[in-house]
C-alpha cells in the first residue's frame, strides 16, 4: 500500500480540523513528500503537548504517542530539538481549549 505524502496528509489533517472549527496552523513546513508529522496541542492554558507517529513493529502499524507535555515553553524547547535532528519535519500547532487534535479518528489513527 503507498503512502500519503507528508504534505497531502497535513493538508487532509487542516481540512479535518476546519471541520469541526478547531485553529491549526503549520509552524515548521518539511520535506513535501517524505517528512515526518509532529502535532502540538495548544489548550491556551500555558501547556502544551505534542505528539508523534511511530510504527509499532508487533501490530506492523503507525500510531500517535505522546513525544512530551508540560509547560508551553518545555514542550516547544523539545520541538526545537526534534527539528535541530530532523530539519523535514513538520509542526502543526492545534489551538483548542477542550483539547480537541482528532488524532485517535479514523484515518488519522494510524
Amino acid at each position: 500500500m503507498a503512502r500519503l505524502t507528508a504534505q497531502f496528509w497535513v493538508q487532509a489533517y487542516l481540512a479535518r480540523l476546519r471541520i469541526h472549527a478547531i485553529p491549526a496552523f503549520v509552524t515548521a513546513h518539511g520535506d513535501d513528500g517524505s517528512g515526518a508529522v509532529l502535532v502540538k496541542l495548544n489548550p491556551l492554558d500555558g501547556t502544551a503537548t505534542a505528539f508523534q507517529r511511530r510504527f509499532d513493529l508487533m501490530t506492523d502499524t503507525r500510531q500517535w504517542e505522546e513525544l512530551i507535555s508540560g509547560p508551553e515553553a518545555e514542550v516547544d524547547a523539545a520541538i526545537a530539538r526534534q527539528r535541530g535532528f530532523d530539519p523535514d519535519l513538520w509542526v502543526i500547532e492545534v489551538e483548542d481549549r477542550a483539547g480537541r487534535h482528532l488524532l485517535t479518528e479514523d484515518g488519522l489513527r494510524d
